[in-house]
């Protein structure tokens, strides 16, 4: 109980993602050692269903994370981190991703848990459809290539992909640069 109460001082009971003030409670920043205050943020429950995947995320809920990313307590940061990685396909929160600091050993919290969620399941295209290593993928839509000031058009071909750590991305070669590209919104030829 004496976190939750530490949680509330330092949230001024409200959430500490989207400053909600419905249905707060404490989520543990996995991975814990234990449950103080220091490892924990006070969320609603909103926030919460979406950070244990329970449903479909709310893009437009999570633009909170422009403001929560800058929050001092390194628990908020780690989850801002982590919802922002989730939400990289988005280019608000790509843009995010390139602005936020973290402290070293902040980073390296807010990374093993995006590690840990990541079971290195099978890479999917937009159908469902498992991508291996060398499969030609198509574009379903144009996607903004930043730092190469391109466009990848809908339609594009992309040839011999390669798979990455992470099974929501892979790995290609468009207008002749090698680029990441998230699966979800390729087609497998």
């Amino acid at each position: 109980m004496a976190t939750e109460q530490a949680l509330k001082q330092r949230s001024n009971d409200c959430c500490e993602l989207c400053t909600s003030t419905d249905s707060l409670c404490v989520y543990p920043v996995p991975p814990t050692s234990d449950l103080s205050a220091q490892q924990c943020v006070y969320v609603c429950s909103n926030c919460l269903s979406q950070i244990e995947e329970e449903g479909k995320l709310d893009l437009n809920h999570w633009r909170c994370l422009n403001d929560s990313m800058w929050n001092q307590e390194p628990a908020v940061q780690v989850i801002s981190y982590r919802m922002l990685h989730k939400l990289s396909a988005e280019s608000w929160a790509q843009d995010a991703l390139d602005i936020i600091y973290l402290e070293n050993d902040v980073r390296t919290w807010a990374e093993q848990g995006i590690a840990a969620a990541l079971t290195n399941g099978p890479t999917r295209d937009s159908n469902g459809a498992e991508l291996q290593d060398g499969d030609n993928v198509t574009l379903i839509k144009d996607l903004k290539v930043k730092g190469a000031n391109f466009t990848a058009k809908q339609g594009t071909m992309v040839r011999g992909i390669s798979l990455t750590e992470n099974p929501e991305h892979i790995e290609g070669k468009v207008n002749g640069t090698r680029i990441v590209l998230v699966a979800a919104y390729l087609k497998k030829a």
